[in-house]
């Protein structure tokens, strides 16, 4: 997987490339363990790496990965993993905070792997950056990457309906940046148009300094 951008991408790439490299320290600084105090996200991601373990020794990809401390959780629960962001401020963070970890630079809507060589995909809050146009090819990614019986775990800040946010702002710096806020309905029909599987979803509510629900599915590859 190559560190070095391609000479054409979408502008949502690019402006949320652009976007993180702005707040990634500060977001690193305000969040160097999301899951910290996020019990029911643990159990999730717990529950996942066991079913990762159980269906065989395929790598994880954390796609999104951010500062890496789900990388590092799921490491930490067994799995090999490695972590893509598509922001290289985010990459250098998560090398500089897990240097046994790989990290990428790449975009979850171009996976440069190989068919059928992921055991398991977790996308906690990236998804919420792609666009409704993109979200079919970016899960027909996802399952050509998925051995059968691979499984994916998704995170999204939760809409009543499907609506787009834009922020100009965050943590005191410009950002240009889309938030897609969409029902898990929604989100399990474009799985299933990629033939994914969804066999599990919760819907958890705000903690104190959240806006909005947080939504999870789990779902899966067919294993034949």
């Amino acid at each position: 997987m190559s560190d070095e951008n391609p000479d054409f991408e979408p502008d949502f790439i690019q402006a949320t490339r652009s976007s993180y490299d702005a707040i990634a320290d500060a977001y690193g600084e305000r969040h160097p363990d999301g899951l910290g105090g996020r019990p029911l996200e643990r159990a999730l991601v717990t529950a996942f790496a066991e079913l990762v373990r159980a269906s065989g020794p395929a790598p994880v990809a954390d796609l999104g990965s951010g500062p890496g401390y789900v990388t590092a959780r799921l490491s930490a629960l067994g799995l090999p993993v490695f972590g893509v962001d598509v922001s290289p401020r985010m990459v250098e963070l998560a090398r500089r905070a897990h240097p046994e970890l790989r990290f990428h630079v790449g975009s979850l809507t171009d996976l440069h792997l190989p068919d059928g060589t992921l055991g398991g995909i977790t996308a906690l809050y990236s998804v919420i950056h792609v666009p409704d146009e993109h979200l079919a090819s970016t899960f027909a990614g996802f399952h050509r990457v998925l051995v059968p019986g691979g499984h994916v775990l998704l995170a999204f800040q939760h809409g009543e309906t499907d609506e787009r946010l834009h922020l100009t702002e965050r943590f005191d710096q410009g950002i240009y940046l889309d938030y897609h806020l969409r029902t898990p309905e929604t989100m399990a029909a474009h799985l299933a148009k990629a033939d994914l599987r969804v066999e599990a979803r919760m819907l958890r509510e705000p903690y104190e300094d959240e806006t909005r629900a947080r939504a999870f599915l789990l779902a899966s590859k067919p294993a034949s």
